[in-house]
């Protein structure tokens, strides 16, 4: 999708002289929050391993509103990637003044069936590599005594679990023990922490990995809505319009927050995959190799 200046509900060149670094930033959620900043005026760097995907949206941003995107290939569970990636982004005009830690990995499965690699897979991406990103721009901040805003996108997982989604559960609750505890630590320098938890905003994906047999069809990842208070998933704007307020300075006394963007589902539901309990054996095997098809094409457009 491309926003109209009818989505966002901020004035014109609300972020000029802003520069964000969006990690996962070429596709899904992370495209959304780029697109949105580089309207207001920022400078937009985003991140990913997909070089090529990165690229395509960069161009295809710019080319609908004009501004400046920056594409960096780099794989953040590589401490050493990280530090090359922000010495070229520190190297194009100065500090960063947001970070959106939204580069993710997710499938659904039993956890007894998990291995290692796949655990891994989760963990060194949304858990390791968030963290490393956040202590590399951290200290150049710290160092050159700059103010930033932070933001981390989690899930409600974070408060009640995730069954059949443990990796990114468990990952993403450390993502909120950070929030909690760097808002507190960094705060008096001038870096604030906060999080969004977005309930049900269709992705690919997302789609793809959660609920594959809905994606087939072209459902929603979680499947039907009318388990939501508001009997629909989350349109791309609310999310972008969030993401926008607490990046932005105005927003400086919010701090140490996880904010829901879920229509109430966790309140009503508790916005996981508990469902999957009524699963069996056979249903579990054919989910599990749509989800490895989906990971085969994915691998390949990978550059790093």
């Amino acid at each position: 999708m491309s926003f109209t200046p009818d989505d966002l509900m901020f004035r014109p060149g609300l972020m000029d002289g802003h520069r964000i670094l969006i990690t996962g930033g070429g596709t899904g959620l992370g495209k959304v929050m780029a697109e949105a900043c580089l309207m207001l005026g920022a400078t937009v760097y985003i991140c990913g391993r997909r070089g090529g995907v990165l690229e395509e949206t960069a161009k295809e941003l710019m080319a609908a509103h004009g501004g400046k995107v920056v594409p960096h290939a780099c794989d953040i569970r590589v401490p050493e990637a990280i530090g090359e990636m922000l010495d070229r982004v520190w190297s194009d005009g100065g500090a960063l003044t947001g970070l959106v830690n939204n580069a993710a990995g997710n499938f659904i499965s039993r956890t007894e069936d998990l291995s290692p690699r796949g655990f891994d897979a989760i963990a060194n991406i949304v858990f390791r590599g968030s963290f490393f990103v956040t202590l590399d721009c951290g200290k150049r901040w710290i160092e050159e005594g700059k103010s930033a805003s932070v933001i981390s996108i989690l899930t409600t997982w974070v408060w009640n679990g995730g069954p059949f989604t443990v990796p990114s559960a468990m990952s993403k609750a450390g993502l909120n023990a950070m929030t909690q505890s760097l808002a507190v630590e960094w705060g008096g320098k001038g870096i604030r922490f906060n999080a969004i938890a977005p309930g049900p905003f269709p992705t690919e994906g997302m789609s793809a990995r959660l609920n594959p047999e809905q994606a087939q069809e072209g459902g929603s990842a979680y499947g039907d809505m009318r388990g939501n208070p508001m009997n629909r998933v989350g349109e791309m704007r609310e999310l972008a319009n969030l993401a926008v307020y607490l990046l932005h300075p105005l927003s400086a006394y919010v701090n140490g927050q996880t904010i829901a963007i879920d229509g109430a589902a966790y309140n009503a539901s508790g916005g996981n995959f508990s469902r999957l309990t009524e699963w069996d054996d056979a249903r579990w095997e054919q989910v599990t190799q749509m989800i490895r098809a989906t990971n085969e094409k994915d691998r390949a457009k990978r550059t790093v």
